[in-house]
């Protein structure tokens, strides 16, 4: 089914995709703007966007989100540009679909466990949505809709992040099943995407277990809408 070109270029967007993960916005940004100080120190520990926002303010905690999210974005465009254009690989096919799942699922590991910073990052909320904005935007809209719909009626931004990974898979699998495996009858268009979906959603919903523990305890922190 592969080409021995297109398992190189799978595997190099593989690598490429988890080193542009690993680099952590929050970790960096703190360290710069904050006289060398790690985010991982203070808060809640979390390496991430939230953590940021509460404990740094406004500003770093924007440079973070920017960063965080071009990352998936970035990832994701250099497996297109690789896989379409050096191995000359149709998009939408089995090869390209697998290769960009894949690639999600890498620099979202790198998120998590960056090797630059002791294998102990963030959550990758964001950078797993913006690697699905370039994948499938409907999967996208899907986990956007869901987590503002979560965070407006509970302020609670760890609970409506995981409600939208928990219910990822759901939406890969409607979005494959009622437009990509509705046209192209292979089954593959829907065990790739929701295989790939169903990883990155155990990873993010794993390192959320002590924000879940908090929540069942009633002890976890709420976020002003307007912050």
């Amino acid at each position: 089914m592969f080409s021995l070109l297109e398992i190189l270029a799978t595997v190099l967007s593989a690598v490429i995709s988890y080193i542009i993960g690993g680099v952590n916005a929050s970790i960096i940004v703190t360290k710069i703007f904050d006289h060398g100080r790690d985010i991982r120190e203070s808060g809640s520990g979390n390496a991430g966007f939230t953590n940021v926002l509460r404990t740094k303010g406004k500003k770093l905690a924007v440079i973070t989100f920017i960063i965080d999210f071009a990352k998936g974005v970035v990832a994701i465009a250099l497996t297109h540009f690789v896989m379409k254009y050096c191995c000359g690989t149709i998009e939408n096919s089995v090869q390209f679909k697998f290769a960009e799942y894949f690639s999600c699922f890498c620099c979202v590991l790198g998120h998590v466990y960056p090797c630059f910073f002791k294998f102990h990052g963030g959550k990758a909320i964001l950078t797993a949505w913006s690697a699905m904005l370039l994948i499938d935007w409907r999967v996208f809209i899907w986990l956007i809709s869901i987590f503002l719909i979560v965070l407006f009626i509970k302020k609670i931004v760890s609970l409506a992040s995981v409600i939208a990974a928990v219910l990822y898979p759901v939406g890969v699998f409607l979005s494959t099943f009622f437009f990509d495996f509705a046209v192209s009858g292979n089954i593959y268009d829907i065990l790739i995407p929701v295989f790939f979906s169903f990883l990155i959603s155990s990873l993010t919903i794993y390192k959320h277990r002590g924000n879940i523990n908090r929540i069942l305890s009633g002890k976890e922190s709420s976020i002003s809408i307007n912050k």
